[in-house]
């Protein structure tokens, strides 16, 4: 399985990072250049630090990546997070970057496409893009952790979330316990 990972700039960057680190199969990323200026403000880790998480890097602004063409193949691509401008530009089929190009790539080969929204409360308008997007077949995946696996740190919050991404890709993992 081959997997893109997007991170933007939003707050949230843990999840980006936790679904990275538990994604199986090769994994590819792709970090804004304000996702690269949020990493420092909120964790301890650099953009390399980052990057050597994964199989394969490109560069935001590299349009010519494997990852913007239809023929290359990937399973699915996570937005993690997923910035609101990013939404838009998706949801408009603006496609000024190597992330949202790859998503206008997974729109149009029908591959799975999960944004991991963080921004809160939201406008009508991004509430929009985000039905607009809902009814294209993308998950619409909000950073909202559930309390039934009783989370006791921040980890464990992050982990349901980086969680309920693999249950969007039938990944099996054991990340938060499940409802029972």
């Amino acid at each position: 399985m081959r997997y893109v990972v997007a991170i933007t700039g939003a707050s949230g960057i843990a999840y980006g990072v936790k679904i990275l680190k538990e994604l199986p199969g090769e994994r590819i990323l792709v970090i804004s250049d304000m996702g690269k200026k949020i990493i420092p403000a909120e964790t301890d880790l650099s953009v390399n630090d980052i990057e050597k998480m994964a199989d394969v890097v490109f560069d935001d602004h590299d349009l010519f990546a494997s990852i913007s063409s239809g023929s290359y193949h990937f399973d699915a691509m996570i937005i993690a997070p997923c910035s609101s401008s990013t939404l838009a530009k998706i949801a408009s089929g603006l496609s000024d970057t190597l992330i949202t190009r790859a998503a206008a790539v997974a729109l149009k080969e029908s591959r799975k496409l999960i944004l991991v929204t963080r921004e809160t409360p939201k406008s009508a308008i991004m509430l929009e893009n985000e039905l607009k997007l809902a009814r294209s077949g993308v998950t619409i995946l909000d950073a909202n952790p559930g309390f039934y696996s009783k989370p006791r740190t921040i980890d464990d919050i992050i982990s349901f979330i980086a969680g309920r991404c693999m249950d969007q890709l039938r990944i099996e993992h054991s990340l938060y316990e499940k409802w029972k």
